[in-house]
């Protein structure tokens, strides 16, 4: 009996084993794979980000069938991940964000057909969620979260927020992190912009990072995290703390993220490093270059293992395929990673080029580089090649390596050779490398020499890698961003929204108050008279100064107009902007304030959400910069008008029919141009421009949230026309 026992005991344990499995694999399983038939110490993986898969436009998935399988059949990466806004959820005219269910089945068909054609295993690939995935999304799990049914990550049961996996390879561990932000409560856009990482959903991810740390074999270990939203679009947690401050503690390699697409540029990139001295105010809100952080090398550098940690990392966001058609090959070679950008719009590649060793110094290199090179820490054999990786449908003939340098003023060849093919019998990629005199090329210039490989196949066909800086010496070439670039990568909107929400009311109350008690204290100081007679007397800045306070003195003498504009502020600060559904249509209606949605949690009583800070910043600064401020100023405007032409009309009328024919041609014209009022005339232009400005912004908000103007929302939507064409009314006799 007892033997009988000890038999059923394995076949009990395996049952159970088994009936636990599917729930622990739906959290984060941390997964380890050994990388077969690659280089020594080198793994690839190939990134997409920002599919767009649209019922309105079927060549997006059509061209990712037709291109992305092929590749991924040439490149045969060990990973692919997929970072975020799978499918479009918008409606043809670009207004209504919602999911679709056509959409997510044209994904789930199109991924299908890029395994079949690749012969990838399909657990290789990983997609994460982006803000257009969460468009209208009540909560996960739920009818509207088609994520949660046709996703590859959802279909084997990774459901957990943070997704690891462990890539091995000859003694080396390359941990990829995966980490959705995107919201609990998934509004509908516009107000859906911005990751939103919670405390606990850092602490996970801190664990995930964290999980060689007390490995006894001490390998070597390069970290990498992918996901949707950058860095400058991602919310803080309610305690204030940011994925930065988590991502400098682990040294990461590179945050891989997508979001913005390259019509804002092809340099969104950017470097952090935690520097010894505090950090100033205004880091916490922009930061003007790339490589900000990036401290200058001292000539002696400090090889004690207590400087040997240098926490910094690299954030590099990719090309979108929804109009650039752009994917991307990332390779790590003994903890150097590079990549390379592959577009499709030209057509589908035989050949791609990826040189891993050196990297280029424009976009790749990092601080702690400098440190290898002068405490050899790499060892020789790191320094002793150049390296990179091949990927052809056909045979290769021949590859060579030329390096230019740049300093007599045009690129002269200074190294010019064949590289070989690193012996393998496995056919997965192709490492081709070629010893070189590293040290002749040791130089303070990070970007004097260039680097550019040149490849042929059997069939007579060439490629070119992108020519790239490298520096040997581990130092950075400073590149500046656009002020495009600038604006969306270097500018960290989710801290900088409430500082520019204040200073945006702060002067548009003193527009209104400071100049209505000028006019008080000095009554005859800011009068149109006053200002003529005494033009000359002032200084240009006096003058300007004193000009532009009397415009909105003259503003605040037209009373109810002054007053009602007050009133508007006021009511923009303390009440609802307005109401919607910015859920789903058969959802509740719910209102938004200049902070956020306000929300009733489903299934917990009166428990309100603030939903969507600081994701109404665009709605609510549009509405303030380029449509309040212009109205105010513009009213202004008209009523200094007004003023004006009325003392200039009684003054002419007052003179003597003869003193007319005594005036300059230039004061004739002068005064030609205020009878016609065209200055009004070009007022009352910009008036339209305004209310054409405010009429395109309401219909996208109807149209977002499917609002009746007339019941949800008539303040905002009809308040600004009203006032301008009552002021129009108040301004237009003397």
């Amino acid at each position: 009996m007892e033997t009988r026992r000890k038999r059923l005991l394995p076949i009990l344990l395996a049952l159970v084993a088994t009936a636990v499995a599917p729930s622990a694999a739906a959290g984060d399983e941390r997964e380890v794979v050994e990388v077969s038939g690659a280089p020594d110490g080198v793994v690839w993986a190939v990134q997409l980000s920002d599919l767009h898969f649209s019922v309105h436009h079927p060549e997006r998935a059509y061209d990712f069938r037709r291109y992305v399988g092929p590749a991924l059949a040439m490149v045969n990466p060990s990973l692919v991940l997929i970072t975020g806004d799978l499918t479009d959820g918008k409606s043809k005219d670009l207004l209504t964000m919602k999911q679709n269910e056509v959409e997510w089945m044209e994904y789930k068909s199109t991924i299908k057909d890029i395994i079949e054609t690749s012969q990838l295993p399909r657990r290789i690939f990983y997609d994460l969620r982006g803000n257009h995935d969460s468009f209208g999304v009540p909560t996960s799990g739920g009818v509207y979260d088609f994520y949660q049914k046709y996703s590859i990550n959802a279909n084997l049961r990774r459901k957990g927020r943070v997704q690891s996996i462990t890539l091995e390879n000859s003694g080396r561990k390359h941990l990829f992190v995966g980490f959705d932000t995107t919201m609990e409560i998934g509004l509908r856009g516009p107000t859906n912009v911005f990751g939103h990482p919670t405390d606990e959903q850092l602490i996970e991810l801190d664990q995930a990072l964290s999980q060689w740390d007390t490995d006894f074999n001490k390998a070597p270990v390069t970290k990498i995290v992918f996901g949707h939203f950058p860095m400058s679009f991602s919310a803080l947690t309610e305690s204030g703390k940011s994925m930065k401050d988590v991502f400098l503690k682990h040294s990461l390699a590179a945050y891989l993220c997508g979001h913005l697409h390259t019509r804002f540029g092809k340099n969104l990139k950017c470097y952090y490093r935690r520097t010894v001295q505090e950090p100033s105010l205004s880091e916490h809100y922009y930061q003007f270059n790339m490589q900000q952080g990036y401290a200058i090398q001292s000539n002696k550098e400090n090889c004690s293992e207590e400087a040997a940690h240098i926490e910094e990392f690299w954030e590099w966001e990719m090309g979108d395929w929804r109009k650039s058609r752009t994917m991307r090959i990332l390779a790590i070679d003994d903890g150097y990673i590079s990549y390379t950008d592959i577009d499709f719009r030209l057509g589908s590649k035989s050949i791609i080029v990826l040189p891993t060793f050196p990297v280029d110094s424009r976009f790749m290199q990092r601080a702690s580089a400098s440190r290898d090179f002068k405490c050899h820490i790499m060892g020789p054999t790191t320094f002793d090649t150049v390296r990179a990786l091949v990927f052809s449908k056909h045979e290769i003939v021949s590859v060579s390596v030329k390096i230019y340098d740049s300093r007599p003023g045009t690129l002269e060849v200074v190294f010019d050779s064949e590289m070989k093919r690193v012996d393998s019998n496995e056919t997965r990629g192709h490492m081709y490398l070629v010893p070189w005199n590293w040290r002749a090329f040791e130089d303070p210039s990070p970007n004097r020499y260039w680097l550019q490989i040149e490849v042929m196949d059997i069939t007579g066909d060439t490629s070119v890698s992108q020519l790239r800086p490298f520096s040997v010496n581990g130092l950075a070439a400073r590149v500046s961003w656009t002020w495009k670039e600038f604006f969306v990568m270097g500018i960290q909107w989710a801290s900088i929204y409430h500082p520019a929400l204040w200073c945006f009311f702060s002067l548009i109350f003193s527009l209104l108050l400071v100049p209505q008690v000028s006019a008080m204290v000095f009554k005859d100081q800011f009068t149109y008279k006053y200002l003529c007679s005494n033009g000359n007397q002032q200084t240009l800045l006096k003058y300007l100064v004193g000009g532009f306070i009397w415009l909105f003195v003259e503003l605040a003498r037209v009373v109810l107009v002054w007053f009602l504009l007050l009133v508007y502020i006021i009511y923009l600060v303390v009440f609802p902007w307005l109401f919607g559904h910015p859920i789903t249509e058969d959802g509740n209606l719910t209102y938004m304030t200049y902070k956020s949605w306000i929300l009733k949690r489903l299934n917990s009583g009166n428990e309100v959400v603030h939903a969507g800070t600081p994701d109404v910043m665009v709605i609510v600064l549009p509405h303030l910069c380029f449509v309040l401020l212009p109205t105010i100023v513009i009213l202004a405007a008209m009523a200094a008008e007004r003023t004006a032409y009325r003392e200039h009309y009684l003054l002419r009328s007052g003179k003597k029919k003869d003193d007319y024919y005594q005036k300059s041609r230039r004061q004739i014209e002068h005064e030609f141009f205020w009878n016609g009022r065209w200055i009004r005339k070009f007022l009352c232009l910009l008036c339209l421009v305004v209310l054409w400005k405010h009429w395109k912004h309401c219909r996208a908000l109807v149209k977002a949230y499917t609002m009746n103007p007339l019941l949800h929302s008539p303040v905002h939507f009809f308040f600004i026309p009203a006032l301008i064409v009552f002021a129009i009314y108040k301004t237009s006799s003397i």
